[in-house]
Parts: C-alpha cells; structure tokens; sequence
C-alpha cells in the first residue's frame, strides 16, 4: 500500500480511546484464506462497503467483503454519529453553474433519501443504535452568522422542500442550549446514532442475506484481465467478475492507480465526557439532545448523548502522528472548556481521531473509475459519510450490476474526482487554507 501519512494514522493509536468501541462488540470474523471466487468483490467494510455488500446480497449476487482491520474500524465506526444532509461541499449557484438546475436538484433529492435510507434500513433490520435527536441544529458563533441564517430560511424551503425553525439568541437557554451563541437554526431532518451500532447490524443484516465478510485481510494488490479481477491479501486471493473500492480517508494512492492525488484525508478529532448528573447539565444550561454543530469553517460538532455524556468534535489536525493526535485533542479540550466554561472540571475519558475525506472537487465520487470496466469507487463524503456513504453503497449495488439505479444518481457525483495540486504532497497545501478558514472563524 502507498497512504499519504505516517504509519501512525493507519494504526489502533488514534482510536485508542474510541467510546463507541466500548458499546458494542464486533463479532470475529476470519481473514481469507485459499481461493475464491465471487460475483462482485468489495474492499473496505465500512458504511459505503457494507451498504453496497447488503444490497447486492439481497438482489441474490455473490460478495466478499475485505475489510483490513474489522468492520467499523475506520471512519464508519469512530465517527460523531450524524446521520443528515450533506456530503458535499457545493451550494446550489455551484451545483446549478457545473450541472444545471436539474443537476442540482438531483444532488438535493439525494441528501434526503440517504437520510431515509439509514432510517429504512435502521426500521427493518431492528438495529439498536441509540438513536435520538429531532433533525439537526446550526448555532450562530457570531452575530452576522445569525443574520445569514435568516437569510437562508427561504432556501431551505426552496432548496428541500421543508421549513426550518429559527431561534433567537434571547431564546436558546429556554431551549437548553446555553453556550454563548448568538442563535441557531434547526433543521427538521436528520438524527444521531451510535455509528458502531449502526454499522454492526448493518454487517449482521449483510451476511443474513448472504454476504461473506473478512476481517483482517488487507488487499495488497488488484490485477484485471479479460476474465475479471484477481485481488490477493496475505493468506489468500479472490476471484471477482466485478470489484468496488469503498475505502474513503483510509485509501492507499495504488489501490487502484487511479486514485493517486484524487483525495484528501484530514484529521477529525472527538472527545466523550464521563456521564453527567442534571446538576452539572444546569449549571451550563445546556440540556438539549440536539445534534448541533457551529458556523465555522472548522467546525465544532457536538451532541449530548442519551446518557447524558457530551461528544465534542473538531476539525483540523492535519499530521496524523503521535504528537499532532496529542495536540488535536489537547485543543478538543480548550475548545470544549471555552464553549462549556461550567464543564471545565468534567473529565472527558474518551479521546480519539480519525479521517475524514476530501474532494478538490468538492463532491463525491460514485462510479466506475475510469478506463478501467468492472472496477467501481466511491468515496469522498466531507465527513457527512453516515448517511451519504450508506446511500452511495446502494447507488454502486446497482450500477456494478449495470442496472439503472433505483435511486437517484446525481451527475453531481458522476464526474470523477479531479487531481490536488502537488500530488502525494497535497498535504502541504492544508496548513495555508486552515490557517485561512481559522482568520475567516474569527
């Protein structure tokens, strides 16, 4: 494998201190061993690769499933657990300027029916995940972003069809959401989960229906010839006639080739409190179960979970070593006591990072990588993968099988990624645009 960061990001150190990891076991699974031989051959066990496993199983396809660590180990099961719009980072004059008003509208539609997709698949296989939270809400971190809030109300009406509910900054401590904001809005879609739980039912339902999953079978190389796809691990090989590549922030620059310069893993760090007693909520005012998160371009994201323990997350580390996952946290930290002064002296026991992932343009990519017949990706959610990739998954169940999708398909998610400047240096790019997203939060 070719990863642009240290050893360090792809190890168990950054999610040491996973909470989720602590609320629910994965089952074992073997590694592969000897030969086989499928229909369609799936690398990465996370939301997008599980999906798509799940649907192609109940459509009655063959998979395998190589997952190098074990299902949820990377992003899909250390993540803050918002399922809700997003994914992509383009407003609508962007969307409409690159692929029509009928373009944009599709990549619209497509938010929602993934968030109704999680919720469907959450229904029908009875997946305990914890799940609570009444839509999703954005809080002002400065006036003029409340103002811009006010602005946006018809968009949302315009945009998804739905109303949203502003809140005046007189208003949010009735609502228990005191933490010196300046207003919020709330969106009606949306919730939070246990992402661990989520995928790990998600992967139950995946073999009920069929599904052969590895664990610990890391892919170490793909050779394709007129017959199909040759994929070997450590201990063994697979023969598949078609292959999905659903590796996201954990991809490796030759797996395949293409994929070299095409996307950008950043650091996402969370800390979890111990839980609290309605003592030390009161003090701070904040007793909202609200999926939140703030106006800045490095966000804070944040909910207090069912029992009544706080996640707080932040974007921005950029090294992925030992030192820099130290400093990320230490900085979750500052940012949690200056947002939740009345919190300072609460512990947050539970610490860990992950990676997030990037396109340069701004979207995701679901399809067939190009030039290459029978070899399909998708990738790139902009930390938005919960609801995104799980509806990704499914999108690629039915084009690896070369059907038109039942779902929508956005062109917006059809173009292929474009190449960072610099290459398999692009991480050098990263500190110039934090450094002015973190001028712009001021």
């Amino acid at each position: 494998m070719r990863r642009i960061y240290p050893e360090f990001a792809y190890s168990d150190g950054p999610r040491a201190g996973c909470w989720w990891d602590q609320t629910c076991d994965i089952p074992s699974r073997p590694a592969l061993t000897g030969d086989h031989i499928c229909d369609v051959a799936i690398i990465g066990g996370g939301f997008t690769g599980i999906s798509a496993a799940l649907h192609l199983a109940q459509a009655g396809v063959s998979v395998s499933v190589l997952e190098s660590e074990y299902v949820g180990w990377g992003a899909s099961g250390r993540n803050g657990g918002f399922c809700c719009l997003g994914g992509g980072m383009l407003e609508n004059a962007a969307l409409e300027k690159a692929f029509g008003r009928q373009g944009r509208d599709e990549w619209r539609h497509a938010e929602m029916a993934a968030i109704n997709l999680v919720d469907g698949l959450l229904k029908r296989f009875n997946i305990d995940a914890d799940r609570h939270s009444e839509g999703e809400t954005q809080l002002a971190h400065r006036p003029r972003d409340f103002e811009q809030m006010r602005k946006k109300v018809d968009d949302y009406a315009e945009t998804y069809g739905f109303e949203v509910q502003l809140t005046e900054k007189a208003d949010l401590e009735a609502q228990g959401m005191n933490a010196g904001f300046h207003g919020a809005l709330t969106l009606p879609v949306g919730f939070a989960i246990n992402p661990r739980k989520y995928v790990t039912g998600l992967a139950a339902a995946a073999e009920q229906a069929g599904a052969q999953i590895f664990h610990h079978s890391p892919v170490t190389d793909i050779q394709r010839d007129a017959g199909g796809f040759d994929l070997r691990a450590a201990h063994g090989r697979v023969r598949a006639k078609r292959v999905i590549v659903a590796t996201n922030g954990y991809s490796s620059e030759d797996m395949p080739d293409w994929l070299a310069g095409r996307y950008m893993p950043t650091q996402s760090s969370i800390i979890v409190t111990r839980p609290m007693t309605q003592s030390e909520l009161g003090a701070q005012g904040w007793t909202s179960g609200q999926a939140s998160y703030d106006t800045r371009h490095l966000l804070h994201y944040f909910r207090l979970m069912p029992d009544n323990r706080m996640l707080f997350g932040v974007r921005g580390g950029l090294m992925a070593t030992a030192g820099s996952e130290a400093r990320a946290i230490r900085r979750a930290r500052a940012d949690f006591e200056a947002m939740f002064p009345a919190w300072k002296q609460i512990e947050t026991p539970n610490t860990w990072s992950g990676m997030v992932c990037i396109a340069r343009n701004r979207m995701p990519f679901v399809g067939q990588v190009p030039d290459v017949p029978g070899l399909f990706a998708s990738l790139c959610y902009h930390g938005n993968g919960v609801a995104m990739g799980s509806y990704c998954g499914a999108l690629l169940s039915d084009l690896v099988q070369d059907k038109v999708p039942q779902r929508v398909y956005p062109k917006a998610v059809q173009r292929p990624l474009a190449k960072f400047e610099l290459g398999r240096f692009r991480r050098a790019i990263m500190p110039f645009a934090y450094a002015g997203f973190a001028l712009q939060d001021r």
